[in-house]
């Protein structure tokens, strides 16, 4: 960034109002975005912060229609349980408006009728996807079939989760309608078009030669997109839930939600300052930085700066700094399978530790490769570094001061080596961690953060003020003031990311208003003050939280398969005589017991009736030998005796493989006598 701002415009990725939020949007987006608009603040510059829900998603007819509801029914309800997790993340919002509102309805329709007025859209005529049953045009996620470029039998008519790639819908293979399940058929309707390949050219230069410090995974999908020719993008869709396109002939029409969600950011911030609004969307003293998730980044990139471009009066965003994905326990998070941490719940269920997951996706955030959140890494990293490292600094600096000085700040003397080592450490990297936030590099700034904390604890340990007191007052006083000076540079350090354990902070310590200028400065407390009783600001996580929710994530993963579970093929018809030929009856199990050096079979003496028989089964894995005794079974009579590990089996049990995988061994519902036929 060469050019000096007056403002700064943040925006973060408005999420679907279908569902609530999880920790890939989290670290993708939000955290990353707090952060910067925190320090922004903390810098005194002036800031706007712009959030809000999109409610005109296709994913939210679908979720309407599955729970027998109207679409304004969802979105209220997600839209409230969103805005109140990220409060109690505390994510600084100036605003978190909706994309239902009158304000966002007035402003979209605006914004489409002056571009349809200039001439900046074209109209025409193609096939696309029709479900005859429901008698309605499919949108892109009313359309699933399989993905031509990774073979997901999943993918939606916009997207593959799977590979990520782009898509429409008509280039599925197998396409099927969301609604009825049935194959779609193509049919003529008509459209309004962006022309993005009439703003190649200038956005080819505003990018690729304008903008090449942004981050790679941005300048490269860019410049893929660019070098594949871009095509006129639809801005209308058939569909009865969206802002109505305002002009005439469009009955039935709406805007397609790439077209009105990114106007969003403009309504919101009408909502937020009135009509002081422009100041922040036209004045080129006004910096704008998109925070998205790298799905987002065509529309965000490409899309968006082509509609502000054929607008012609609006800024450009200076900065897009896009993440890359988050998994969760080494899979793919996934709300359509209910695969992920959901922040609501986590505040629930993890009351009070806010900070703990802030600090934890920010310390592991896919900035630039997908990443992935493991419980057992959000133990380690908070039992080792916030508790071991941040938390522990603290508490001894405080807990001595209060042992030595009755809780009074105490007056620095002459100070030595040691002390002048640590104060140009905090100014280095002080330096290092504003090059870091304004670059966007939020993981290594924390980093940075926490080395200062570690720094602190290096000190106390070279220094051993608990000894030098038993001889030495004055110096163990300069050695506590130091660490108190530090302790409130924490406070400042640590306010993007961990703003709750920052307030708690500077509170123990009787610190007032801060600001990044203060960080570095070591007459932050001043001598005689007093501070406060000491408090754990971070606490354990314990083996039976973890356990707790990877337990959960694997009732999901089961359930999951369960939901997926489909009936295998019937086989090829076969004529009655040939199934005749099987002998099958009712034995009642006398002895099972495991078969020596094998792992699967379980050798069975079997009453028939008839004198009795052995039978080998390969069912270890799922039953033990004692649970089966006195049970009645199903087996083939008739099949000739078999060796197997040097024992013979004279049958073979009938069982059934479940949708879980588990197994079921097949018997009669009442009591049979043994040798009774099935048939």
């Amino acid at each position: 960034m060469n050019k000096e701002y007056k403002r700064t415009l943040i925006t973060s990725a408005l999420p679907y109002a279908n569902g609530p939020v999880h920790i890939g949007h989290l670290a993708g987006v939000y955290v990353p975005a707090d952060i910067y608009a925190r320090y922004k603040r903390l810098n005194g510059e002036e800031v706007l912060f712009i959030g809000g829900s999109d409610e005109h998603g296709v994913p939210i007819t679908i979720k309407a229609k599955a729970e027998g509801v109207t679409p304004q029914d969802i979105v209220d309800r997600y839209h409230n349980i969103i805005k109140d997790s990220f409060e109690q993340l505390g994510i600084t919002f100036d605003v978190y408006g909706r994309t239902t509102s009158e304000t966002h309805r007035k402003t979209a329709s605006d914004f489409f009728r002056k571009l349809y007025e200039k001439g900046e859209f074209i109209e025409k005529t193609s096939e696309q996807l029709y479900d005859a049953e429901a008698n309605q045009f499919l949108a892109d996620r009313y359309v699933t079939g399989t993905c031509p470029h990774c073979g997901n039998e999943h993918a939606y008519g916009d997207q593959c989760e799977v590979c990520g790639t782009s898509l429409n819908a008509t280039d599925l293979i197998n396409p099927r309608s969301a609604i009825t399940g049935n194959t779609p058929i193509l049919k003529e309707t008509s459209h309004w078009y962006l022309p993005l390949d009439k703003w190649e050219p200038r956005l080819r230069q505003w990018i690729l030669e304008d903008h090449k410090e942004w981050r790679s995974n941005v300048y490269g999908q860019c410049k893929s997109w660019l070098d594949m020719g871009l095509q006129p993008r639809a801005v209308s869709r058939d569909l009865d839930w969206g802002i109505p396109v305002p002009v005439e002939g469009a009955e039935g029409k709406v805007l397609y939600v790439w077209f009105d969600a990114p106007i969003g950011y403009i309504s919101n911030t009408i909502d937020c300052v009135g009509d002081d609004w422009e100041k922040w969307w036209k004045d080129s003293d006004t910096r704008m930085i998109h925070f998205i998730g790298k799905d987002n980044i065509v529309f965000h990139c490409i899309v968006f700066p082509a509609m502000l471009m054929a607008d012609g009066t609006y800024n450009l965003p200076d900065n897009v700094p896009a993440n890359e994905f988050l998994n969760l326990e080494d899979n793919k998070i996934s709300t359509s399978r209910n695969y992920a941490v959901w922040l609501h719940e986590y505040l629930q269920e993890l009351p009070g530790r806010q900070d703990e997951l802030r600090y934890v996706l920010t310390a592991n955030a896919p900035e630039t490769k997908d990443n992935n959140f493991t419980w057992g890494d959000f133990q380690q990293r908070v039992n080792s570094e916030l508790v071991a490292i941040l938390g522990n600094f603290i508490n001894r600096a405080v807990v001595l001061t209060h042992k030595y000085f009755d809780g009074t700040v105490p007056a620095a003397g002459a100070l030595e080596e040691v002390d002048k080592k640590l104060i140009d450490e905090f100014a280095t990297l002080k330096q290092e961690m504003t090059a870091q936030l304004e670059e966007f590099k939020f993981r290594d700034a924390l980093r940075t953060a926490m080395d200062m904390a570690r720094a602190g604890n290096k000190y106390l340990q070279e220094t051993e003020p608990w000894k030098v007191a038993k001889t030495d007052m004055e110096r163990t006083a300069t050695i506590l003031n130091i660490a108190l000076q530090a302790s409130a540079n924490l406070a400042i350090a640590f306010e993007p990311f961990l703003p709750f354990m920052s307030a708690r902070l500077i509170k123990m310590l009787g610190m007032g208003d801060i600001t990044w200028s203060m960080l570095g400065n070591f007459d932050l407390l001043q001598a005689g003050g007093h501070i406060g009783k000491a408090e754990l600001l971070f606490e354990k996580v314990e083996d039976e939280t973890v356990l707790f929710q990877q337990e959960k994530l694997r009732k999901t993963v089961e359930e999951n398969k369960l939901a997926a579970w489909k009936p295998e093929a019937v086989k090829e018809n076969v004529e009655y005589d040939d199934f005749a030929k099987l002998d099958i009856r009712v034995g009642k199990v006398l002895e099972c017991i495991n078969v020596p050096k094998s792992k699967k079979l379980l050798q069975f003496k079997i009453d028939d009736g008839m004198g009795g028989r052995t039978i080998l089964s390969g069912i270890a894995a799922y039953y033990k030998p004692e649970d089966l005794i006195g049970k009645e079974v199903c087996f083939i009579a008739n099949f000739p005796p078999r060796k197997m590990m040097g024992r013979e089996s004279m049958g073979m049990i009938l069982s059934a493989v479940n949708a879980d995988g588990s197994l079921t061994v097949i018997g009669p519902q009442g009591e049979v006598r043994p040798g009774a036929t099935v048939g």
